[in-house]
């Protein structure tokens, strides 16, 4: 093992080179006129992969290629089975013009290396790689098999990745994936993310009269779907913060007292949060912490409010439509059906016969929970302590990754969620950045990992 943290330590200056060339590709998956990049990257990857030792090949699939690479397997072996998930597409550089430098042409300050993709999600999933590398390349048995999946379509909703899934499932199979794509706190509190929220979001649209309305004329003898909307939306939520729709909090999951005091854990206070926010004073549901509240608490957000003439000056009407975009964010073990059911009954309860309501259901995702106390979760924790030389903290993510059930469903693997990314590494915004502490520790984090997870197998 020694030898694999000489190796890391060695090979820094060539790590961080090569981090920069990656980044390079504006391998940006939601534009077409970068397809050509997207595929150049992927070939740039597998390259990469092949000089660490690995066994690569691109996977062609009905939109971007995935890059598959393995450790070298004996034959009969009966070592454990781990894959590593990351993304090498990136999200859209707009607007250029906010960039302090070229998206695509990257320049360290610092100890941060700025350019799009350097954080989300190149510079992490290369960690992994470069650590793998210095296991083979030193001849140091690695304890376990491993296989990355490296998809490039993560930032368009990673389209074609369950059917990969499906399609490889027995080469796939594995005792635990991981994934770093989130991020900790600081240097000084590495992180496990042990659960995410799950989402389920609507449209709705409040029907009126077939035309806009002369408010002169015809107001107060026809029912105005803005006002009316408007007043639906504010009985869905009570003074307290809470969701005030029938048995929507029936299979929620409490947080048990470790999860509480591992959350309190955390660092920063409310003062310095309102302060980031920009707000006069925090607002959410009673009884909660701010943490617990926007990470393991579910919620309502309206996302988009429109209704009637929204140009300059005034026009006098009583529209005919009005429309809200809304999301809820469940936790476990809320399952996106069953929520969606009962808010849409909710929702035509609420509806007063003088206007007509349209609920379009959009996109869902279900809420993802690993036991922290799990052995697999307290081995990541050990990699951590090992690697950033501090007591790592648990965390829950308040935003979702569809993903990690799809891994949880065609491989029956648990995700450990081991981000590296900082708080102001602006992943898709401009001026996007990766801390070269975090990507050297991000290796040492791997290299131990897989000592760690193998003594769970």
């Amino acid at each position: 093992m020694q030898k694999v943290l000489e190796y890391l330590k060695a090979n820094q200056t060539r790590f961080v080179s090569e981090l920069c060339d990656y980044v390079r590709f504006p391998s940006v998956s939601a534009q077409p006129d970068h397809r050509k990049d997207v595929q150049a990257a992927a070939e740039w990857l597998v390259r990469r992969c092949a000089q660490a030792g690995l066994t690569a090949r691109l996977c062609p699939t009905a939109g971007n290629p995935i890059v598959i690479a393995e450790t070298p397997r004996k034959e009969n072996s009966t070592l454990p089975h781990f894959v590593i998930y990351g993304h090498y597409d990136v999200q859209p550089a707009e607007p250029f013009d906010l960039w302090k430098s070229p998206p695509f042409e990257p320049r360290i300050a610092g100890r941060s290396l700025f350019a799009r993709g350097s954080s989300d999600n190149k510079g992490q999933h290369l960690a992994h790689l470069n650590a793998v590398e210095a296991y083979l390349k030193t001849g140091t048995d690695l304890p376990c098999h491993l296989t990355f999946v490296v998809e490039g379509e993560e930032e368009v909703g990673s389209k074609n990745l369950a059917t990969f899934l499906q399609q490889h499932r027995a080469e796939l199979q594995c005792d635990a994936v991981v994934v770093s794509d989130t991020g900790i706190p600081s240097l000084r509190h590495p992180a496990l993310t042990y659960a995410l929220r799950g989402i389920a979001a609507f449209e709705l649209i409040m029907h009126g009269p077939s035309r806009d309305l002369h408010s002169g004329i015809f107001g107060g003898s026809v029912d105005n779907p803005a006002m009316a909307l408007c007043q639906l939306l504010a009985k869905l939520r009570d003074k307290n913060g809470r969701i005030a729709i029938p048995g929507f909090y029936d299979d929620v999951v409490p947080l048990t007292a470790y999860e509480k005091k591992q959350l309190a854990r955390l660092p920063g206070t409310d003062s310095a949060y309102k302060k980031f926010l920009g707000v006069k004073q925090l607002f959410g549901e009673k009884g909660f912490t701010a943490t617990e509240q926007r990470t393991a608490r579910p919620t309502l957000e309206i996302n988009g409010l429109t209704s009637g003439y929204q140009g300059e000056g005034s026009k006098t009407i009583v529209p005919s439509w009005a429309r809200a975009k809304l999301t809820f964010r469940l936790v476990p073990d809320q399952q996106p059906k069953k929520i969606a059911a009962a808010i849409r009954k909710h929702l035509v309860k609420l509806c007063p016969p003088t206007v007509r309501l349209e609920i379009i259901a959009g996109h869902g995702a279900e809420p993802y929970l690993v036991s922290p106390t799990s052995a697999h979760a307290q081995a990541a924790l050990r990699a951590l302590k090992l690697a950033f030389g501090h007591e790592p903290v648990l965390m829950r993510e308040g935003g979702s990754i569809p993903i990690v059930n799809d891994f949880k469903k065609y491989l029956r693997a648990e995700t450990l969620l081991l981000g590296l990314a900082l708080p102001d590494d602006n992943a898709h915004s401009p001026n996007e950045k990766f801390n070269l502490d975090c990507f050297a520790k991000g290796q040492l984090m791997s290299a131990h990992l897989w000592q760690e997870l193998s003594k769970t197998a």
